[in-house]
C-alpha cells in the first residue's frame, strides 16, 4: 500500500488541511479543509484521487470553510462529532465576527464517535475525542500519525476563549488521551509545524 499524506494550507487563517489516501484505492479523504476548494480539487485530480469523505477535527468556521463547496462538487460525505453541530450551523456568524466571509453551511452526513475505528480511502483511522478547544473536538490517528486539530500544537495548546472552549477539559484531554500515546507518534496540528508526543511531553510549557 502506498500511503499519500499531504498537508495543504487552506483558507484565510491558513488551516493545515490534510489529504490522506492509500493510492491504490483511488479515493481520498480530507481533514479540515478550511478553504480554497478549487485548489484542493486540483490537487486531488493531479493525484488521480476521488474525494469521498471529509473528516473534521472540530467545527470552527476556519476549519470547515471549503466543506459545502466540496460536497456540492464531489458528492463527498462530511463527518464531525455531534457536539460541534451548533458550531457548524453558526459558522457564518462566527466568521462575520472576524470580519471574514463564509459560504454555505455544510451538510453533516454522519457523526464521529470516540474510539471508533474507520477505514476510509484504504486508510485505517481511530477517532479520539479530545474536548476542550471545542466540545466535539477530536484527534484522528492512523498508524504512528495523529491529526490533532487545534487541541495540541508544537509548543502550545489550543485556545479556549472561542465558542465551545474549556481550559480544564482541554488539558485533561491532552494529558489523558494524547500524552499516553507512544512518544514517537507524529502530531499534525491544525496550524503550524508538526511535532511529536514525546517532544510535547518533555518541553511544552503549557503541559
Amino acid at each position: 500500500m502506498t500511503l499519500i499524506h499531504e498537508i495543504i494550507e487552506s483558507g484565510p487563517l491558513q488551516v493545515n488541511c490534510q489529504l490522506l489516501a492509500a493510492k491504490e484505492s483511488g479515493e481520498a479523504l480530507l481533514i479540515d479543509p478550511g478553504g480554497d476548494a478549487n485548489r484542493l480539487l486540483k490537487i486531488l485530480e493531479r493525484s488521480g484521487l476521488r474525494l469521498t469523505h471529509i473528516l473534521n477535527t472540530h467545527g470552527h468556521f476556519d476549519h470547515i470553510g471549503a466543506v459545502a463547496e466540496l460536497q456540492e462538487k464531489t458528492g463527498c460525505q462530511f463527518w464531525i462529532h455531534e457536539a460541534d453541530r451548533l458550531l457548524v450551523e453558526a459558522a457564518p456568524a462566527h466568521a462575520a465576527s472576524w470580519g471574514l466571509p463564509f459560504g454555505k453551511v455544510p451538510r453533516m452526513d454522519r457523526t464521529l464517535h470516540d474510539q471508533e475505528k474507520l477505514t476510509i480511502a484504504g486508510v485505517e483511522l481511530e477517532v479520539i475525542h479530545t474536548p476542550g478547544h471545542t466540545q466535539g473536538g477530536v484527534c484522528l490517528r492512523w498508524g504512528q500519525e495523529l491529526a490533532t486539530g487545534d487541541t495540541l500544537f508544537a509548543g502550545s495548546v489550543g485556545r479556549t476563549d472561542l465558542p465551545g472552549g474549556n481550559t480544564g477539559r482541554l488539558l485533561q484531554s491532552i494529558r489523558t488521551r494524547l500524552l499516553t500515546l507512544d512518544n514517537k507518534v507524529v502530531c499534525h496540528p491544525g496550524h503550524g509545524p508538526a511535532t511529536t508526543i514525546g517532544r510535547e511531553k518533555n518541553s511544552n510549557p503549557y503541559l
